[in-house]
């Protein structure tokens, strides 16, 4: 009795132990799966999977499982790969916060951006794109915008209403001018536009009083 009580009491507190700890495995393998890439193995879990990374995968369009997560994705990161465009049904993803495609092949950033207004960190950098479009100001959640390394001579007055910009990342582009009111945006806090065609900068730069890191090297600048 009271030994074989105990010894039936540890049998099944070991085996409950056991099926707890195999659940916990399959629920933390589910997890990382549902991370990088569509799994259709887990029926269910497909409906909350909210980053998908097809980083380095040499893609020349964006892969088209994508948009059965339009509703929860969050983060989509495409870096270094050959993509020429973007689709439009990307812009469906309305819960999407970062898109991240430094190294691409990008030649223009379509004016649907516009309906991605919870997007808060936009990385372009290293592609083809000449210029921003002038929507680009119906994105008012961006925070982070890195487009260095791309052939962009000038941004469009709508660029200066992204007033929750913080960090914008502009290097080694053909940038020849800012906007007059770029001064508008105020919550910036670090601006890098190093190796462009300035030759001056508007005013209205004076109302930039967050900046905690400003780099203008190598410009052609006049006077400042």
């Amino acid at each position: 009795n009271r030994n074989g009580k105990f010894l039936r009491f540890n049998l099944w507190t070991f085996t409950l132990m056991k099926i707890t700890m195999q659940c916990l495995e399959m629920t933390t393998k589910r997890k990382i799966i549902g991370r990088l890439v569509p799994c259709r193995c887990f029926r269910g879990e497909e409906e909350v999977i909210s980053v998908l990374d097809y980083s380095h995968c040499s893609l020349q369009q964006v892969p088209k499982e994508v948009f059965n997560f339009e509703r929860t994705l969050e983060e989509l990161y495409l870096d270094a790969n050959q993509i020429e465009e973007l689709p439009k049904q990307l812009f469906s993803c309305q819960a999407l916060r970062k898109l991240s495609m430094p190294d691409n092949d990008l030649s223009n950033l379509p004016t649907t951006i516009a309906s991605l207004v919870n997007l808060k960190e936009l990385d372009i950098s290293k592609n083809g794109i000449q210029e921003f479009p002038e929507n680009i100001k119906c994105c008012k959640c961006l925070a982070i915008i890195e487009a260095s390394v791309n052939p962009i001579s000038k941004l469009p007055d709508g660029f200066t209403q992204l007033q929750n910009l913080t960090q914008l990342y502009l290097n080694d582009a053909f940038l020849e001018y800012l906007p007059p009111n770029f001064g508008r945006l105020v919550k910036l806090r670090i601006l890098e536009l190093r190796e462009n065609h300035l030759k001056t900068l508007p005013k209205s730069m004076s109302k930039l009083t967050q900046l905690e890191r400003l780099d203008l090297g190598n410009n052609e600048f006049t006077e400042m």
